[in-house]
């Protein structure tokens, strides 16, 4: 985790981007396991203070790039999500091929859904708990069922937005939307 009582200039700013981008590099190269400080430091060029000076260990690291990832807005591609709920956040990582090797890593799927229910959870659950008028727990339920789905799908297409991948989204749409309507309506 970035050090927030250190003033943040262009030089800090620049070295935690270069550290950033050098671990998606060598997760790219060699998979999440694989990735140790010593390599990354010499993947980033800086040493282990620098490395230690910006981050607690690797998983702090993971959790700031997973940060950046799903902070980014989604963009509208001519598909209508009815359900809001489902898509945004497997859908904002999605939007960029930076994140697809993190993304891709088997050894992090479960991580990563944890890190995105963590993320998104807050604004979903009301919003299921709106949409289908069941309570904070089954909506929880519905919303890691709707993740883990979302997830599924787009990791069976390489987080790519091809007319396949178009397809089975808008098929998982319908799906959880007549799902919704039918709770709204018993």
């Amino acid at each position: 985790m970035v050090n927030i009582n250190r003033k943040i200039d262009r030089r800090t700013l620049y070295t935690i981007q270069i550290v950033k981008d050098s671990f998606l590099e060598l997760v790219n190269e060699n998979g999440y396991s694989k990735v140790t400080v010593a390599k990354l430091c010499r993947e980033a060029g800086i040493t282990r203070t620098t490395f230690y000076l910006h981050f607690d260990n690797i998983t702090s690291l993971l959790n700031s790039v997973l940060d950046d990832a799903l902070d980014f807005e989604l963009v509208s591609e001519n598909i209508s999500f009815n359900n809001e709920s489902f898509i945004p956040a497997c859908q904002r990582v999605a939007k960029s091929g930076k994140y697809q090797a993190l993304f891709m890593d088997s050894n992090l799927t479960e991580y990563i859904i944890g890190r995105i229910y963590a993320h998104e959870k807050d604004k979903m659950i009301p919003d299921i708990m709106n949409k289908t008028n069941l309570d904070q727990k089954d909506a929880d339920l519905l919303f890691q069922y709707t993740l883990r789905g979302s997830f599924y799908v787009n990791y069976q297409h390489h987080w790519q937005r091809t007319t396949a991948w178009k397809h089975d989204v808008k098929l998982m749409n319908y799906f959880v939307e007549q799902g919704y309507k039918a709770f709204r309506e018993r």
